[in-house]
């Protein structure tokens, strides 16, 4: 591999971070990534000098999320149930998240959810600027739009992500994910095993669980919240799947604690990221729909409702 090529391709987790923090979506993001990389090549070969490969990448990266968002909103506004991205693992005990989006810590459950409420431009130049670092004036080339106008785009964005009461957290420091790591450990134990004081001590009075079955597994239909219908929630639900032979493995997801779930033939049946705070847990993140978890390998097909 030519030096120039092999020195892109060390941008490639921050590229993935940026298409997966757009789109909210692993393949997608895998994909845009590699068209931009694409780019690059048929740029270079019709003789373009291209002088920063970082910046070309990331202004290729974006402006593709950007189109790929406003292209999606249709299918978003249609989707049966909760939408929630596509879960981003990695095993318990490990200091990052998967080896292909060392930064998509940076990128929670609860934080992409509130992404959604924003246009495609405004999620671009809050995501530039909140989450990675960009300065105004890179946020502004990169998304072609002025700096005043950047400036005005990320008030706005950074006013309605607050309003709904998520701010940008980065990945919690060591100490934290330890604590993080037992807190889930003993919460999943209490779910497993019924025992409902145990959970309702973990949770927050303002806890809320969202679950995306997708309209192919069973799943809440709308956010639930109020700790004793939560917990009794995952009681039954956990119940109900341990019969069928379901377990769970602790692990990080998007950064934050929670655990993978797998049948009895070791395929994935679903993925819960945990959001804490204060010691207690503030919401439950719950993705089952199978077309949201191939990337993690052969997806189960237990609790799969009939097709219509």
């Amino acid at each position: 591999m030519p030096a120039d090529e092999m020195a892109a391709s060390t941008y490639r987790p921050l590229l993935f971070s940026i298409a997966y923090g757009m789109t909210g979506t692993v393949g997608d993001a895998e994909d845009l990534v590699q068209d931009a990389f694409l780019g690059l090549t048929k740029a270079r070969q019709a003789g373009t000098e291209i002088a920063d490969q970082k910046a070309y990448l990331a202004t290729a990266v974006t402006r593709l999320g950007i189109d790929h968002l406003r292209s999606a909103r249709v299918r978003r506004e249609t989707y049966v149930g909760d939408w929630l991205p596509e879960p981003v693992v990695a095993p318990a005990g490990e200091p990052g998240p998967a080896e292909h989006a060392e930064l998509a810590d940076s990128l929670s459950m609860a934080f992409l959810v509130l992404l959604e409420s924003l246009s495609p431009v405004e999620r671009a130049v809050f995501m530039l600027r909140e989450v990675f670092g960009y300065d105004y004036q890179d946020v502004a080339r990169i998304t072609g739009k002025t700096e005043v106008n950047c400036r005005q785009i990320f008030a706005r964005a950074r006013q309605r992500v607050a309003a709904g009461g998520q701010a940008h957290d980065s990945a919690p420091p060591p100490a934290r994910r330890a604590r993080g790591e037992e807190l889930a450990r003993r919460f999943f134990d209490a779910a497993a095993g019924g025992d409902m004081d145990a959970l309702l001590g973990m949770l927050s009075p303002d806890v809320v669980f969202h679950g995306d079955g997708g309209g192919k597994v069973q799943a809440l239909g709308r956010p639930a919240t109020d700790p004793q219908r939560v917990a009794r929630l995952l009681v039954a639900g956990l119940r109900r799947v341990a019969k069928l032979g379901v377990s769970y493995r602790p692990a990080w997801v998007n950064g934050r604690p929670g655990a993978v779930m797998y049948d009895a033939e070791g395929r994935v049946a679903s993925v819960v990221g945990l959001e804490i705070a204060d010691g207690v847990i503030q919401a439950i993140h719950s993705v089952a729909n199978p077309d949201k978890l191939g990337h993690l390998g052969p997806v189960s097909d237990v609790g799969l409702l009939p097709e219509r």
